[in-house]
């Protein structure tokens, strides 16, 4: 886990858990303020905008993301398929309960995006970071063409977090399943194993 290090770091953080309680409408600068337990007018100071607010807030959650991917090293090396689908659904289970505030700003975020181009671009340039690690694990999985599957395994895995973190408790998938439905997945993705 990534600590904040800087009182920009800690501000996009509280900015990330305002976005997750209290959706967009929710997102002030006095509201990053309560919830970073500063004095008022720090979160203005750093981010004068609402726009550069939000943009920090993506930044941090695409450096967080990284960073715990890059802890997992069936991810980021040479593993087999079963050895990658297992560290993702432990990836995908961290992010459904001790990282869903994340997750949930995530959302709030990508659904704002439509309207804001300058978020959306924000967004692109974090999720060019995940579909790079995508890209790397389908190589270490044995895909011949990793690059070509990387965005549907990205946009597969959204998929999936998105129904765990929001789908009723019968539509949930279990560990197991969640195991064999990523297993499945890079199966897909990755293609004829290489000799």
């Amino acid at each position: 886990m990534t600590y904040a290090t800087s009182r920009r770091e800690w501000l996009a953080d509280a900015a990330i858990s305002t976005l997750a309680h209290s959706g967009m409408r929710g997102l002030t600068h006095r509201a990053v303020d309560q919830a970073a337990g500063v004095p008022a007018g720090s979160c203005s100071y750093y981010f004068r905008t609402r726009q550069e607010l939000l943009r920090a807030a993506v930044e941090r959650l695409a450096e967080l993301d990284i960073t715990e991917i890059d802890e997992r090293p069936a991810l980021t090396g040479p593993a087999s398929i079963e050895e990658i689908a297992e560290a993702t659904a432990n990836l995908v289970e961290r992010w459904c309960t001790a990282g869903r505030e994340r997750m949930l700003a995530r959302y709030e975020l990508a659904l704002e995006a439509p309207r804001r181009p300058e978020l959306r671009e924000a967004l692109h340039t974090a999720g060019s970071r995940h579909r790079a690690v995508a890209e790397t694990m389908l190589a270490a999985a044995g895909a011949t063409a990793p690059a070509a599957h990387a965005n549907a395994f990205v946009a597969c895995l959204d998929g999936i977090l998105f129904n765990q973190l929001t789908a009723a408790a019968p539509h949930r998938l279990s560990p197991e399943q969640l195991r064999q439905s990523l297993l499945n997945v890079i199966h897909a993705c990755a293609g004829p194993q290489r000799p």
